[in-house]
């Protein structure tokens, strides 16, 4: 590593603390800081050193914050529009060779691109952003104007997580940063689907999900489904496209449900023997189902994240324990059980054995046939255990 030339305040952390981020972690806490040069204000950046001032890298500095410095570069940062100028250019460079046909992706995925509290999804050309860390709350204009100078964009609006941005101590409140908050129209794959960024979740699409959306198309020909917590009916569209004989297209939300409708109509599904829409909450649909004897080929569950924190950890176990229970019970014999969880605090093991015990209650065997993790667009760092969150197992129940 270089030595900072520039004039940043310094902070150097306590004695053997800096190992974590020497193998590449990006977060520093604040129990791990022994001083700090100066006043500065939250979202600045500082020169990080570890106790035998040694330099570590350059980093986003929040004292509201339990993560208090969220490294940005290994190297001094002279030019901080520069620098996004090029982290910006790297993770474009990375999706179209992931994706070279498509214009709607994941454009920065946070920590794993290197650009510590930032998301931006990409919709053509609207660009939805998240902003979860101080210091990019400080340089998103910076972000918006290389956004509109070097990628056109046209409409750029954040749509913002809330649990996250009361962590940082930031305003909860979304703002329009360029054009208007309209609809795009996206393919994923050979589905088109309508986001309308006035009423839809998150930042407005699942492009996690997209790999696995595909996967699931080579286990659902002349079967029965049950997509619940259908959302926009991702899954479930790629399960007709996929000559599905019917689908179930189950959530909680009304409003879901009317974008479901909208996209089967955009894709030309019309044929209302092969699809069948509900509002109903999905724990009382799959009581229901077992109790009445309703059963399906393949099962397809993907809830909201069950697990915000560590302390809710047990209760959401207990949660996906009993949602496997019932979709196993509502799952033919010789069947497909396609399970997700987006909780980053519930581990793949933990997972797995929630699946392990519903289907011993359930008294019948599993087998796991596939399991992956967010499609490529959301990079992982092996020095960053916290990047990987997305958990998705596809199993026959024998």
């Amino acid at each position: 590593m270089n030595n900072p030339t520039d004039s940043l305040s310094r902070v150097i952390l306590k004695p053997k603390e800096e190992g974590r981020v020497v193998r590449g972690h990006l977060w520093i806490f604040s129990n791990e800081i022994a001083s700090v040069e100066g006043t500065v204000d939250n979202g600045e950046i500082v020169s990080v050193y570890a106790h035998n001032n040694s330099f570590l890298g350059t980093g986003f500095y929040n004292r509201n914050s339990l993560v208090s410095i969220r490294i940005v570069s290994r190297e001094a940062v002279s030019d901080i529009r520069q620098l996004f100028s090029e982290k910006l250019q790297k993770a474009f460079s990375l999706r179209k060779t992931l994706f070279a046909e498509r214009e709607s992706f994941r454009f920065v995925f946070s920590e794993s691109d290197f650009m510590p509290g930032l998301i931006i999804d990409k919709y053509n050309s609207t660009f939805v952003m998240q902003i979860n860390s101080a210091g990019m709350e400080k340089y998103k204009d910076i972000i918006v104007s290389i956004l509109r100078e070097e990628y056109s964009a046209t409409n750029i609006f954040t749509m913002h997580d809330e649990y996250f941005r009361r962590m940082e101590g930031l305003p909860v409140e979304n703002e329009i940063l360029l054009g208007e908050k309209g609809i795009e129209i996206i393919s994923d794959g050979d589905i088109r689907f309508e986001v309308n960024f006035a009423s839809a979740q998150k930042t407005g699409f699942f492009f996690d999900q997209t790999a696995n959306r595909k996967y699931i198309e080579s286990i659902v020909a002349n079967k029965t489904v049950l997509d619940a917590f259908c959302n926009s009916g991702g899954f479930g569209l790629h399960a007709l496209k996929a000559m599905a004989s019917h689908v179930v297209f189950l959530d909680g939300s009304q409003s879901e449900i009317v974008h479901v409708k909208e996209n089967l109509q955009r894709n030309s599904f019309v044929d209302e023997n092969a699809f069948t829409c509900v509002c109903d909450d999905v724990f009382d649909y799959l009581q229901n189902a077992v109790s009445s004897g309703k059963q399906f080929d393949v099962v397809m569950i993907d809830p909201p994240a069950f697990a915000k924190n560590k302390k809710s950890v047990m209760t959401a176990l207990k949660g996906y324990e009993k949602l496997h229970r019932l979709a196993l019970c509502a799952t033919k014999a010789g069947g497909f059980l396609v399970s997700t969880s987006c909780s980053h605090h519930i581990t793949k093991e933990d997972f797995l054995q929630a699946a392990r015990l519903a289907a011993s209650k359930s008294n019948c065997n599993i087998q796991l046939l596939f399991s992956a993790g967010a499609s490529p667009d959301h990079p992982v760092l092996p020095a960053m255990p916290e990047t990987e969150y997305l958990k998705f197992n596809v199993y026959r129940k024998y």
